[in-house]
């Protein structure tokens, strides 16, 4: 598949290698017994990436945060000081629940990703044994819908 050909899903290849980085990073903290906090990468058309992480605050004004520095850096046209160029990408995770069908609550990783000018998209990793190294269990990624864009 060439450069910035879209799955069936309408995800690039870019952007997915982004956001499964960012789950990856994310998961081996919770297998370290470490918080997630908010975590976003934002990545440029020319492959530079720059991470930003949210924890000075609660857990939604942390996601509030993170998803206005989506739109800070788009209308700034990037951030030269983390060598970031016009936006072109970006994906931010942090801990929630995620009920199924009987109303119980499981942890969670969830994902949102997107990329200019297409739809955006959620994702989410139950988990279970948090700080227990190698018996750290998740489960793949699971689609959770569309959400709004912020490039």
């Amino acid at each position: 598949m060439a450069k910035g050909d879209r799955g069936m899903g309408g995800v690039s290849p870019e952007l997915d290698a982004l956001s499964c980085d960012l789950m990856g990073e994310a998961l081996d903290r919770l297998a370290e017994g470490f918080a997630v906090n908010v975590l976003l990468v934002v990545g440029d058309a020319q492959g530079s990436v720059a991470t930003y992480e949210f924890a000075d605050d609660g857990e939604e004004a942390c996601l509030m945060g993170a998803r206005d520095k989506v739109r800070a850096l788009k209308r700034a046209k990037g951030d030269s000081a983390a060598g970031l160029g016009t936006p072109s990408m970006y994906a931010l995770c942090y801990e929630g629940a995620v009920a199924d069908e009987e109303g119980n609550y499981a942890d969670a990783l969830i994902t949102e990703f997107g990329e200019k000018g297409q739809p955006a998209y959620s994702a989410f990793s139950l988990f279970e044994g948090r700080g227990c190294g190698d018996d750290f269990a998740w489960t793949d990624p699971a689609a959770a819908g569309e959400v709004d864009a912020l490039l």
